[in-house]
């Protein structure tokens, strides 16, 4: 029987970063993270090589697949210690895409699957935070809206604008509990006006529809013309990555961002990157507020009021400081990575080598050379 689906998380991995042609560039990577001890959210990746099934069958899957993904989910859930779909003890998914190389036109992000009218009171009472739960529903009906069910994302942006409008308040972060309850109603009722057909409950419908919905992507006209244009094998196809949900979102205590392990530009040995306390991670990169810088160097450089991260979590900081050097030191190569602090906790998300400019590329080189 054919290997469709492999495991990583809780410091090991059934795959390593070798293995890009088939667990995709961020598939491979988060189990090489978890492999070397990097605190790495437990999941699992569908490999390209079902990409290329669903393709030949008629968008469909093989019956050895559905088992294959119910015992990695079960490994997740024990790893977690919450049951998926549960309505006391959820446990929340992202599902993300991850080709071999980084492609523009493929499925974006769909994070906190799992919630619906029932989960969402489960984790209230999990998490002690009502807020933070609704925020969670009505992030997850937004992106799953428009990136699986195809709903204008301006038509969820709209309802959130009136909705602050109307409460008198510029940021989401302001809105309460009662605001965001409201919200979730209203973006329920837009997919239903909008598609003739309610918001999916049944959390595994939810799933199945996203990992679909990554397969659909490789054949975007987007995607087409760029491997048209790039040399991409129309045949590499895409991998999926499910894995547990952390969560930025929680307060004051929790943040997201992204950093380079050394300054892309320059070179300079110089960690660069921004994050948002308080977020999850399409805020960063949506220009919603204004992130702040990762180290007092730069704040003051960029004359930012905002603390920094090196000052508003020095001890999470740290941590991540020695991430990168953990991350540098492996792949011999500087990194382009994603994170998350949930209440004080650090998670990888993502570790790639980063792009960056000639003068950079040159710097970096001759620095990583001397530096032995």
């Amino acid at each position: 029987m054919s290997k469709w689906v492999y495991s990583f998380g809780d410091g090991a991995a059934e795959g390593t970063r070798q293995m890009k042609e088939l667990l995709g560039g961020k598939g491979a990577n988060l189990a090489e993270m978890s492999s070397i001890g990097l605190p790495v959210p437990p999941g699992f990746t569908i490999s390209t090589e079902m990409c290329a099934w669903y393709d030949r069958h008629q968008q469909s899957y093989p019956d050895a697949l559905t088992g294959q993904i119910e015992a990695a989910m079960q490994k997740m859930e024990q790893s977690v210690g919450a049951i998926f779909g549960d309505s006391q003890n959820p446990l929340l998914v992202s599902v993300r895409s991850g080709a071999r190389v980084s492609m523009p036109g493929m499925m974006d992000t769909v994070l906190n699957l799992g919630l619906n009218d029932l989960t969402v009171e489960g984790l209230a009472r999990r998490s002690g935070d009502a807020r933070f739960a609704w925020d969670s529903y009505r992030r997850f009906i937004q992106m799953y809206g428009d990136v699986v069910m195809g709903v204008a994302h301006h038509l969820f942006e709209e309802a959130l604008e009136n909705l602050k409008l109307d409460k008198g308040v510029d940021l989401d972060t302001e809105l309460d509990e009662k605001d965001l309850r409201d919200l979730v109603e209203m973006y329920k009722e837009e997919v239903e006006r909008t598609l003739g057909k309610p918001f999916p409950q049944d959390p595994q419908k939810q799933l199945w529809g996203a990992i679909s919905a990554v397969f659909k992507s490789w054949k975007t006209d987007r995607a087409r013309v760029y491997r048209r244009l790039n040399g991409i094998p129309e045949d590499w196809g895409t991998a999926v990555n499910v894995q547990a949900m952390v969560f930025g979102n929680m307060g004051e205590s929790s943040a997201t961002g992204v950093a380079f392990t050394r300054d892309p530009s320059t070179g300079e040995r110089a960690y660069y990157g921004e994050f948002l306390i308080n977020a999850q991670g399409e805020d960063v990169v949506a220009g919603i507020r204004t992130p702040q810088h990762l180290t007092i160097k730069a704040r003051e450089a960029g004359k930012s009021n905002k603390p920094s991260m090196e000052e508003a979590m020095p001890k999470v900081f740290g941590q991540l400081v020695g991430i990168f050097e953990t991350l540098e030191g492996h792949y011999r190569d500087m990194q382009d990575i994603e994170f998350t602090v949930q209440d004080n906790k650090l998670w990888m998300l993502q570790t790639r080598s980063g792009k960056r400019t000639a003068k950079a590329a040159l710097k970096i080189a001759v620095d990583m050379a001397s530096e032995g």
